[in-house]
């Protein structure tokens, strides 16, 4: 197999050791470049490099990739929305804590209630067909925007809304009783 820029572009390969090292070698640079362009942090970004392609290899076997490039940039674009999605969720529970136990004289009752609603909802996101809570998440937890979800999921903003509406609904009914 002779490996070119653009034979990963044109058909579908299986990755072996020597195909892995010829990926790495071409796109590493690229995917520590998205990755550090998203969050600004640059030992994340080699963190998340290191990730994604150690996920590529303990996922060789099951993997059939027609765009490795496109795999790859992807994959990249989904560590660093996670790694901001994660810290920002860490500073609003910091924030929350802060503020709300300083303030409230009810701050175990109010955490207790606050957590079971948390939890609730977590349970309901995670029934919800995958396509589905993948867009949600993006859209609520990432705060993407749906042409931006759409882009990156290769799917149309009209699917996209369709999944953010029933996701909701799911939700809406699942906590009627909150």
């Amino acid at each position: 197999m002779k490996l070119h820029h653009n034979s990963y572009q044109e058909s579908s390969i299986k990755i072996d050791y020597q195909s892995f090292e010829k990926v790495y070698e071409l796109y590493w640079e690229k995917v520590f470049a998205v990755c550090y362009n998203n969050i600004k942090e640059v030992e994340p970004a080699k963190g998340m490099v290191q990730e994604i392609f150690k996920s590529l290899w303990e996922r060789r076997s099951e993997l059939e990739i027609e765009k490795i490039e496109h795999y790859l940039v992807r994959s990249a674009k989904f560590k660093a929305f996670e790694y901001i999605r994660n810290k920002v969720n860490r500073q609003k529970h910091n924030e929350f804590h802060v503020m709300d136990c300083s303030v409230s004289s009810n701050c175990t009752e109010e955490q207790v209630l606050f957590n079971d609603l948390k939890g609730k909802v977590e349970v309901l996101v995670d029934t919800l067909p995958c396509q589905c809570k993948r867009v949600y998440k993006m859209s609520r937890e990432q705060g993407m925007a749906n042409k931006e979800i759409a882009e990156l999921l290769s799917i149309s903003e009209r699917a996209v809304e369709y999944h953010i509406t029933k996701a909701m609904t799911r939700l809406k009914t699942g906590l009627a009783s909150y």
